[in-house]
């Protein structure tokens, strides 16, 4: 099909490579099919209340910038759309129709959905409306099922990388057990590789839960080899055997509709504190992974998306995801992935590669 007028949107929480993605997508679609481009507002936001600006190949000067041009929420769902009304009680609302009515009214040819799981999912639910949807993957935890990376994923490795190189330098110098908790939600992508870049001596990951004992055990038998310091990367996801992931705040609160985790590092370092003869601190390295210059496989990979993303919808192959299989980009229909988590599997190469170099996995 001839492409005419097609948008696009980022939604969900920000990473490093949304910004190829748009590049991609709009110069794609202006140089190689003279296609006008719409970038929609804050995400599905935008396609509610219609709100959304033209982009052109003068607005793609933005490879090396983090975040996105277009903002993005991961309040805005809308098939429930949550807010606070003048008491102070969450309501829900359901804009699905409005946001039709808006897509239709910018004669918009295709939608392109930058997104993680929860994106996605909506993305698919307007497409079984009969809105021609296209999707993005993106997600820093790199927990989406179909693809094999998602761009972002190796940037927020790489921050949490260089952040236990600084670790290591205070640790050992204060023989401090040091503590680094990272995202992921309910995948250890994120903790794994960094552990084993970052030469941790504990990496504690929500797929495995944790006994305290193989935790101390470690860091006793660090001291006892002249070694009084330690450090430890854990998943905000990570959990201890028995237990249910910490949280700080409820879904039933939160506008998201998803549970914030968090705190597990500080409890942990609790833990440990008063079991050990070392002082034990915490970082929380928080929303530092999401930010900043996206690393060359992040633009690469977000531009090759983008691009293939264009071709797809040329092609008229709707409802599906563009994904990195292997070297390749490929279509994955959007039905398939059904809020699946792609968690680290138990017998992962990367689980046995930590462990035989002497990773402590917290069993």
């Amino acid at each position: 099909m001839s492409l005419k007028r097609v948008g696009i949107l980022t939604g969900g929480g920000d990473c490093s490579g949304l910004n190829a993605v748009i590049r991609a997508v709009t110069r794609s679609a202006i140089i190689t099919h003279e296609a006008e481009v719409i970038g929609i507002k804050n995400g599905f936001e935008g396609l509610i209340f219609d709100r959304h600006r033209k982009l052109t190949v003068a607005d793609t000067k933005i490879l090396p910038l983090g975040g996105t041009i277009l903002g993005t929420s991961n309040k805005g769902n809308p098939f429930e759309y949550r807010q606070f009304d003048k008491d102070g009680n969450l309501t829900t609302q359901d804009y699905s129709q409005k946001s039709i009515e808006n897509f239709n009214r910018l004669n918009l040819d295709c939608l392109f959905v930058v997104g993680g799981d929860g994106t996605l999912q909506i993305g698919y639910k307007f497409f079984e409306m009969g809105m021609p949807v296209i999707g993005i993957p993106k997600t820093i935890d790199n927990d989406l099922v179909g693809t094999d990376y998602t761009f972002g994923y190796q940037t927020a490795v790489q921050v949490a990388c260089d952040a236990l190189d600084r670790l290591h330098t205070t640790g050992e110098s204060h023989d401090r057990v040091m503590i680094l908790e990272v995202m992921g939600r309910e995948a250890g992508w994120i903790a794994l590789e960094a552990g084993i870049s970052g030469a941790a001596h504990v990496t504690l990951i929500p797929e495995i839960p944790y006994d305290l004992e193989k935790v101390l055990e470690k860091i006793q038998l660090r001291k006892e080899g002249g070694s009084p310091f330690s450090v430890i990367v854990v998943a905000e996801g990570a959990k201890e055997i028995g237990k249910q992931a910490i949280t700080s705040e409820a879904a039933s609160t939160r506008l998201q509709g998803v549970a914030q985790l968090g705190g597990v590092g500080n409890f942990i370092a609790k833990q440990l504190s008063g079991r050990i003869d070392l002082e034990v601190r915490c970082t929380v390295l928080g929303h530092i992974q999401r930010g900043g210059t996206p690393l060359s496989f992040a633009r690469v990979l977000g531009t090759r998306l983008g691009t293939h993303a264009v071709e797809a919808a040329v092609e008229g192959k709707f409802g599906t995801m563009v994904a990195l299989k292997g070297q390749e980009i490929v279509l994955v229909e959007l039905e398939s992935l059904a809020g699946i988590v792609r968690k680290v599997p138990e017998n992962s190469q990367l689980i046995r590669t930590a462990e035989s170099i002497g990773i402590c996995l917290g069993r």
